[in-house]
């Protein structure tokens, strides 16, 4: 016990230390990137709009207001000193305020859309995981059956299908031909957001089409991934042994071949649990969903300097969380990992 208390002291500071240093990295490149790129200053681009909108300035007024949107972003001083501000700025929460909504601070629009975006990509995301994992594992050790092949033909014909191809013919034959579902939104015009049965059972409705189009994509992938991991495992000499010894094939499926193959599948639904903040842009689209990959494409189109600046770090902080959370888990599953990292 007091091995493997100092082995996940260990593990846990050298995964914390690296996951710090990603961080840290990304988002250092997150603020270089946009300063070294030619044209992408804010503020220039501000005044270059407001003198095509037709403007006329003094050169006096245009130099004040360059003066004061450099102040306004951040852009002041050295390339330095604006690196030390950015990171003092960051870790008091403040991400500066939108270009596009301004003055409205885009910390503000993250925290409207972020509840949208993890509603529908974190339940989709653990039911096809679930799904495709369970049936994965099934599929891989009994290799047989007729329901095996049908999943697997179904697997591999949606698996190459982009989720904004499938999200497009879901809302053309449900919303627009039989007008089961609504087209677009996230839930019906002139209800409250509450915690309502109403508006509940409006949200899941307008819900639908979004989240069935990404779990049947993510169902059939999780299923294919799993198959191909437990195939491996069952021809492994301990499965082959634990068969000579007639322990039932359930006790072998459960606590021999998924427990082998659960790592890589844990490690894939971290980041896809992590790049949740990025959104899934085109199908947010489609369906003309509030949730972060509109948000991201808004603000790409509108050249919101800060925003995207923002919904960047905070997907480059979830991917970083949710890769050590799964790397916390899994010496608790895999106990080869205690000794390989030991």
């Amino acid at each position: 016990m007091k091995d493997f208390v100092r082995f996940l002291t260990k593990y846990l500071i050298t995964r914390l230390l690296i996951s710090l240093l990603v961080i840290f990295i990304g988002v250092s490149i997150i603020f270089l990137i946009p300063r070294l790129v030619p044209g992408a200053n804010p503020a220039e681009m501000a005044i270059r709009r407001l003198q095509m909108s037709g403007a006329y300035l003094p050169a006096e007024s245009i130099e004040k207001m360059r003066q004061a949107l450099l102040k306004l972003y951040g852009l002041e001083g050295s390339l330095l000193r604006q690196y030390i501000n950015f990171w003092r700025e960051l870790l008091k929460g403040n991400l500066g305020p939108s270009f596009a909504s301004f003055p409205t601070p885009v910390i503000t629009l993250i925290s409207r859309s972020l509840p949208w975006t993890v509603g529908l990509l974190a339940l989709t995301a653990l039911l096809s995981w679930i799904v495709g994992t369970i049936l994965g594992g099934i599929a891989g050790y009994r290799n047989k059956g007729m329901w095996v092949r049908v999943v697997e033909i179904i697997s591999n014909a949606v698996r190459p299908v982009p989720y904004y191809i499938l999200a497009l013919l879901l809302l053309i034959l449900f919303a627009y031909v039989l007008h089961w579902f609504p087209t677009g939104g996230a839930y019906q015009i002139g209800l409250t957001p509450t915690l309502s049965w109403g508006f509940i059972r409006s949200v899941v409705k307008y819900g639908f089409l979004p989240a069935i189009s990404l779990i049947i994509v993510g169902v059939g992938a999780w299923f294919l991934n799993m198959r191909n991991l437990v195939s491996n495992v069952t021809g492994e000499y301990f499965v082959n042994f634990a068969r000579q010894m007639k322990l039932k094939d359930s006790i072998i499926l459960r606590s021999y071949v998924i427990r082998l193959a659960m790592p890589a599948q844990l490690t894939g639904l971290g980041l896809q649990l992590g790049f949740i903040f990025n959104g899934t842009i085109i199908t947010e689209i489609v369906f003309n969903y509030p949730g972060l990959g509109t948000l991201i494409y808004t603000a790409i189109m509108q050249s919101d300097y800060n925003l995207v600046m923002g919904t960047t770090v905070f997907s480059i902080v979830a991917v970083a969380v949710a890769t050590l959370l799964v790397d916390l888990m899994l010496p608790f599953i895999d106990p080869r990992i205690q000794y390989v990292s030991g």
